[in-house]
Parts: structure tokens; sequence; C-alpha cells
């Protein structure tokens, strides 16, 4: 190359070149040939030199790795002067911003400002830049197309030799689809899909600070909690899609009915919220609730259906009932069963009470669980007479629980939290075994023909847990056929008999069980349904019985439906019996049988058994 050019007539020629030094290390060379006329005719001289550039070599190296890396960055770099007038800016600026390099070069950042962040934002960022010759964070900033975004901003400052600022570098992200991420996940994470309401979660965070400022600032808290009724009814007949947008219509009309300062969350699939903090005057309380359960009760117009609601809501106040959400909470729930046992569309106001039978049915439902296997259940007879000839052959088997610290539970305590908790089912199975133990012995005894009456729950009825083959079975391991049993039911279970009632229903009277209809006259019974199911007494109820008198219009009643239930082919049973008036009354019209405290009381069966079996010796001789 060296002789090529200088052929060709060049008097210098300049290359690069790699040498390895003494150390081993790798430097750049620049060698540089020069033809210097010989001394006087001898030839020309060349004369060669040798500059080490490795120093220069590397910093052109880095000079143009930074301006790929200024060019090809995925980051938008900008370059500006001490007061930030914009000197350059990279590709990526561009794709982000919109805007072009001749567009910004000579303007300051400002072209980009959205607004959304306040003077004091800029003052304080200029402040630390000035400061420490750095800032980063998060910044709102505007596209060219006024498109509003959220970027990652980060800004170094350079220093000349006096120390003074000379350049700065921004380097910014686009962070708009990271932040619509965490923003949705937020929502998700605190507002309901379907309403658009704040969730549980969020509900108990507002519920917490409405706390903290209303123990500061010392004003009440009301909490309403709002269960949509027949929404699991509406949702099984006309399916889940009218129950989702029944739900979002809920939710709009509940916050019609209240102010800005008010918030409604949605916290189970039909159970509202709502927060109402300094209503001092329960009046205003009071019109809010109505307000909501009057609109909630208005048809709904739902793909093409009229839909009819109403509500169940509970109420509880802070400081009044609670100190904290969670009590708050609890107390707004039991003020919201207590409503929805009293019926649809109703309201409650909590009351310590309702905490104390909670409280006492927990410990119950707790000690109901060893209760049968400690032997602390028994069953006591009540004798059922017949009214013409004045002897017994029947009994009803009612439960009695004897506890070993509060002595004898009643009934009325314990079967509701049996039925709550399932309990009913064993213990229902266990009475059934007992009073048909007790009827083979009777049998023996008092009478062949002898019946013993236990009562069924509706939760027997209905569930697949019972077996009825099982106790069919048992009678006959006892030698007893199926009329040795008589089973009592309410009146409201035959009104309301699925497909697993009526079935339970026909094979007991295939087995030749009886049935009795309990507390009738107190329910809403179809006499269609009566004889569909082949019912073989009538039990009138004892609120019908205990004012009895020739001339009350419970005489009326009690003559109409024995009258009534004979020409059906149903024998009655009238319960309640106090007085010799009653009872004469009710043979007189021909009542079949009676129980009841005027002829003896419920007694343990070796009490029954002394007095019954006696009896009926005496009748026998």
């Amino acid at each position: 190359d060296v002789i090529e050019a200088f052929s060709k007539g060049e008097q210098v020629y300049v290359c690069e070149s790699i040498f390895i030094d003494l150390n081993g290390e790798q430097r750049w060379v620049e060698v540089r040939h020069a033809i210097m006329p010989g001394y006087e005719d001898s030839m020309d001289i060349v004369l060669i030199t040798t500059l080490d550039i490795t120093t220069r070599k590397q910093k052109e190296e880095a000079l143009r790795l930074s301006s790929s890396v200024y060019e090809n960055s995925q980051e938008a770099i900008s370059v500006t002067d001490e007061s930030g007038i914009i000197l350059s800016v990279n590709a990526a600026f561009s794709k982000i911003t919109g805007f072009s390099q001749p567009e910004v070069v000579g303007k300051t950042h400002s072209i980009l400002k959205s607004g959304k962040q306040d003077r004091s934002f800029h003052q304080k960022m200029w402040h630390e830049l000035n400061a420490k010759g750095r800032w980063e964070g998060e910044i709102w900033n505007r596209r060219k197309n006024g498109e509003i975004y959220a970027e990652w901003l980060s800004i170094n400052t350079i220093y000349d030799e006096s120390n003074q600022p000379y350049r700065r570098i921004g380097l910014f992200s686009d962070i708009s689809q990271r932040k619509a991420s965490e923003d949705l996940i937020k929502r998700q994470a605190n507002f309901d899909s379907l309403t658009g309401l704040p969730n549980r979660h969020m509900f108990i965070d507002h519920l917490n600070h409405e706390i903290d400022l209303a123990t500061v600032q010392e004003y009440p808290i009301h909490l309403l909690l709002i269960d949509l009724d027949r929404l699991t009814e509406i949702n099984d007949s006309l399916g889940y899609l009218v129950g989702d947008e029944l739900i979002k219509q809920s939710a709009e009309q509940i916050q019609n009915c209240l102010q800005a300062s008010h918030l409604v969350a949605r916290i189970a699939g039909d159970v509202f919220a709502v927060i109402l903090p300094d209503e001092s005057c329960q009046n205003d309380v009071d019109s809010i609730v109505k307000r909501i359960q009057a609109i909630l009760a208005t048809a709904f117009d739902v793909e093409n259906h009229n839909v009819y609601l109403t509500s169940s809501i509970g109420i509880a106040s802070f400081p009044t009932h609670a100190s904290t959400s969670e009590v708050l909470i609890q107390c707004s729930n039991l003020a919201l069963e207590s409503a929805k046992q009293q019926g649809r569309n109703q309201r409650s106001y909590y009351v310590p009470m309702m905490k104390q039978s909670t409280q006492y049915k927990y410990a119950v439902s707790t000690d109901l669980r060893k209760a049968l296997a400690c032997n602390q259940f028994q069953l006591f007879y009540q004798p059922i007479v017949d009214l013409k000839t004045r002897s017994v052959h029947k009994a009803e088997a009612l439960i009695r629980w004897h506890h070993p610290q509060q002595g004898i539970i009643s009934p009325a305590d314990f079967i509701p939290v049996a039925e709550a908790t399932g309990a009913i089912i064993e213990i229902g199975n266990w009475v059934f075994k007992e009073a048909v133990k007790q009827v083979e012995s009777w049998r023996e005894t008092i009478a062949s023909n002898f019946q013993i009456s236990i009562n069924k729950s509706p939760i027997q009825f209905k569930s697949e847990d019972v077996h009825l083959y099982d106790w069919f079975d048992y009678l006959t391991q006892h030698g007893l056929t199926g009329e040795a049993i008589v089973v009592e039911m309410t009146e409201g279970l035959l009104m309301d008999s699925g497909p697993i009632v009526a079935s339970k229903l026909f094979a007991m009277s295939d087995a030749g069980m009886q049935i009795a209809l309990d507390d009738f006259g107190t329910g809403y019974s179809s006499l269609s349904y009566i004889k569909k199911y082949d019912v073989d007494y009538l039990k009138i109820d004892q609120t019908f019985v205990s004012n009895l008198t020739a001339d009350s219009d419970d005489s009326a009643i009690c003559e109409s439906v024995i009258a009534m239930a004979h020409k059906l082919g149903i024998k009655v049973i009238a319960e309640g019996i106090e007085t010799k008036e009653q009872l004469e009354l009710l043979a007189q019209w021909g009542c079949d049988y009676g129980q009841g405290y005027y002829f003896c009381k419920p007694i343990p069966a070796d009490q029954f058994e002394q007095k019954y079996a006696a009896l009926s010796a005496d009748e026998s001789s």
C-alpha cells in the first residue's frame, strides 16, 4: 500500500496498525510514511514515524457506541442546556411524543406539559435537580396528538470544568400500558366487576377510614346491610343473566337514594353495604332506609320481564353499638338476620339482645355435637286420649335435653339450632329409634295397637341424607309395621313440598305410616294438598283450644275443622286441653282425640308406663 501510494506521487502515507506491547497488551499505533529527498544526488529517504493512538481510538469507540445507543435506544433521550433548552433528541423521543427533532430543538419540555402536575411539582423537581444534580419519578405528559400518557423520567446533570451545570440528559419511557395494567389490577382488587361498586375489600378500608375520622371529629356512622330477597329464586326461574342485570339495576337504584358523602358497596352476591357518615338524626337514617326499600320494591324491567323484588335491611351504628369496623359489621349482620326472620321487605335495628342470642346459639350448637354421644337426650311422652272411650292407645314423643350445666333445655331453644347446623338429622334418627323400641314395649304392656307420634323436622323431609328405608328396616327388625309410628309434620311443609318431600310422604304412606298435620289452622293449608298426601290426622293447634268456650269465636273454628276433617275421612286431635269444659265441647262436636295438661303433662317413659299400664289392666278387668 505504501509503494502504491508513492508510485502515484503521494508524498505522505498514513495507516493505523495494532501492535502488542511488551506487557502483552494491544495498542493502536498510527504509522506515518513520508518521502524526503536524499542528500545531494543520493536516493530519496522514507521517514517512518509512529504514534500511540490507543487512547484516541478508545474514545472514538466509546463515542460510536454512545451514538449507537443514543439513536437505537428504546428509551427516549433528550439533551438540553443548563436552562432546559432542547439541543438534541433521539428517535425514541420522536416515536413516543410524536414530535420530530426539528420541532423541539430550541424549545423546552413545556411543549409536552399535560397540566396534570401543578406548579409546585415542577418547582420541587427543579429544586432537587439543582441541589443533587439528578431527579427521577413518574410524570404525565402530552403527545403531539393531544393524548396524555404516563412516563418514568430520569434527569442527570453534566457539569463543566468550573463545576457549573453544562448539560441535562433526560431519559424516559412510556409506562402507559404498565399504568393501565396496574389500574386494572387495582380496580379488580377494589371494585365489583358486575356493578362497578366498591367490593368488600375496599368497603372495609373505607369503613376503617371513616371510623378513624369519626373518632377524632366525634360524629356517628350508620352501617346498612341490604339483602335482596328472592334473588336465588329469580336466578333459578329466570336465569343468571336476569339475576345479574337485576343486581346491576338494584345497585343503581340504591345509589340514587344516597348523597355524595355516602358509600355503597357490593360485599356479597346479593348483599350491599351502605356507609352513612354523620347522619346524626335517626329520622334521616329511617328516611333513607325507607326510600331504599320503596325503590327496590318497584317493578324492574329486565330482559322483557317485569321482576318484583324486596329487600331486608339491618342497621347498626358507631359508636353506639360498636367501636371497630369488625364489630360494626357483625352488629349490622345480626340486625339483617333479624329482619330476614321477620319475613320479606323488613328492616331491623341492632339491639344488644341479638348478640346475646347469637352467642347462646353458638354455645348450644357446640354442646349439641356431644349431647347424643353423652346420652343427654331423653324422650318424654304425653298421652293422646280417645275422647269417646277415654282410653289411651297413643302418645306423642317429645324430646328433652338434660344439659350438664344448664339443666333441661326446651326443644324450642335447641331444635332451631339443630336444624341450622344439620344436627337435626342425627337427632331425628335417634328419636325414631327410641320411639320404635318404646312402642314395641308398650304394645306388650299397655295396648297391642299402641302408636307413638314423632315430630319430623322439615329439614329431615328435605334432606337427601335421610333414608326412610333404613327406618322401615328398623321397624321390621323390631317386629313392627309402619302403622306403629305416626309422623307429625307442619302444614307449611305440606305447602312447600318439592319432589324430595313428596317422594318421602308417599313412601311413608306406602309403608303404612300415618301422617298427622300439626298446628293446623295457624298456616295456609290447602285442602287439595291434604287429600293428595293422604293425611290421617289434623291436630287443632292449642291457640284455638286454650280459650275455648261455648260462645267464643274459637268454638266455631274448632267445630268447623272437625266437621270438615270428618267429611274428608280424616281424624282430629285437639292439642292443649286444660279444662273439663274444653274437653266436653270437643267431645260434643265429635273430636276424635285430645291431649293436654287436663289429662297429663309430658312425662318420662317409666312414669308413663306405670300410669297407663295400670289403667289398661283396670280396663281389661
